[in-house]
C-alpha cells in the first residue's frame, strides 16, 4: 500500500468532532488515511469499499467506523447518493470522562473498532436518523447528538473488519512528541532540520531517520502537513487572501503553496475554500 494518502482533515484541537455531508458525492478520493477516527455512512448508492486489507460490495447503504491510519476509500453510484462523514480525534480516549461508567460503552466501542468495524442497517434503521441529525445540530445540542450515536453504535453488534497493520503509527516517543510539539508551536516560522535534530540531541541525518521509522513520514513531509491543515483551517474560517494564507502559514513562495496543496487536498486552495464552504456543518 506504498500509493495511501495521508489526508490532513478539517478537525482542529479544539473540535471534538467535525461533520462533512455530501450529496452525489463522486466517490474519487483516492485511498488514504488520517490521523482521525471516522464514521462513514453512504446512503442510496451501490459500490465497494476497501478499509484496510478488507474489500467488499454494498447495496443501498454502508456504515463503517474506522481507527486512525487505516487505509481506506468508497467508489459507488455517483448520482442521488449522499454520505455523512463524522471525523474525531483519537485523544478523546484520554478525556477523564470516559473512564466515567456512563461513557464506559463508547469507550469500549473505540477500543473494539480496530482497525474497523461493520454496522449492519435495516432500511428504516435509527442510527441513520441519528447520524442525519448530526449534519445539522449545532453547539451543546449537536454534541449531545454525537455521544448519543456513539452509545447507540456501541451497543451493536459489530463486523470487526480484520487485523491490519498500516505502517503509519503514532508513537510514544518522547523525543517525537517533543518535535511534534515544536513543530505545532512554529508551524508559521521557518524551522530548519537542523533546529529539531537539535531539540533531541541528534544529528540531522540520525534524527531523519528516526523520525521516519517511528511516524512512516519525513520530517519535511509531516511539517508541510501542518502547515496545509493551518491553511485549510484559515481557508475554512477566514476572509484572508491566498497569498497571506501562503505566508502565515510558513511557506516561502505562493507557486510552492500552490502544488503542495494541490496535491494534498486534489484541488487549488480558491477552490478549497468553495468546495468546503458547502459541505462543512
Amino acid at each position: 500500500m506504498k500509493d495511501i494518502q495521508q489526508e490532513i482533515t478539517p478537525v482542529e484541537n479544539d473540535d471534538l468532532f467535525v461533520v462533512l455531508h455530501h450529496r452525489d458525492a463522486k466517490f474519487d478520493y483516492p485511498i488514504h488515511c488520517h490521523a482521525e477516527y471516522e464514521i462513514n455512512l453512504v446512503l442510496h448508492s451501490d459500490g465497494t469499499h476497501i478499509i484496510g486489507t478488507r474489500q467488499e460490495s454494498f447495496t443501498g447503504m454502508d456504515m463503517v467506523i474506522i481507527a486512525p491510519f487505516v487505509p481506506h476509500v468508497w467508489r459507488g453510484r455517483e448520482e442521488g447518493n449522499q454520505v455523512v462523514t463524522i471525523q474525531f480525534s483519537g485523544k478523546m480516549l484520554e478525556f477523564p470522562m470516559m473512564r466515567l461508567r456512563q461513557f464506559r460503552s463508547i469507550e469500549h466501542l473505540l477500543e473494539r473498532v480496530v482497525p474497523a468495524a461493520k454496522i449492519y442497517l435495516s432500511g428504516d434503521d435509527p442510527l441513520v436518523k441519528d447520524a442525519l441529525s448530526l449534519v445539522q445540530a449545532k453547539g451543546f445540542d449537536a454534541t449531545l447528538a454525537f455521544f448519543h450515536l456513539l452509545n447507540e453504535m456501541s451497543e451493536r453488534e459489530l463486523d470487526v473488519l480484520g487485523d491490519f497493520d498500516s505502517g503509519i503509527r503514532t508513537s510514544r516517543s518522547r523525543r517525537i512528541a517533543k518535535v511534534m510539539d515544536y513543530a505545532q508551536k512554529h508551524v508559521g516560522e521557518t524551522i530548519r532540520l537542523s533546529d529539531v535534530s537539535s531539540l533531541v540531541d541528534m544529528s540531522d541525518s540520525a534524527f531523519s531517520h528516526f523520525f521516519k521509522k517511528h511516524t512512516n513520514l519525513s520530517f519535511i513531509t509531516y511539517l508541510n502537513g501542518l502547515r496545509i491543515s493551518k491553511a485549510c483551517r484559515q481557508l475554512e474560517s477566514t476572509a484572508m487572501s491566498v497569498s497571506e494564507i501562503c505566508w502565515d502559514c510558513g511557506f516561502n513562495n505562493k507557486s510552492n503553496f500552490n502544488r503542495l496543496f494541490l496535491q494534498a487536498k486534489g484541488m487549488t486552495p480558491t477552490a478549497y475554500r468553495n468546495y468546503i464552504s458547502k459541505i462543512l456543518v
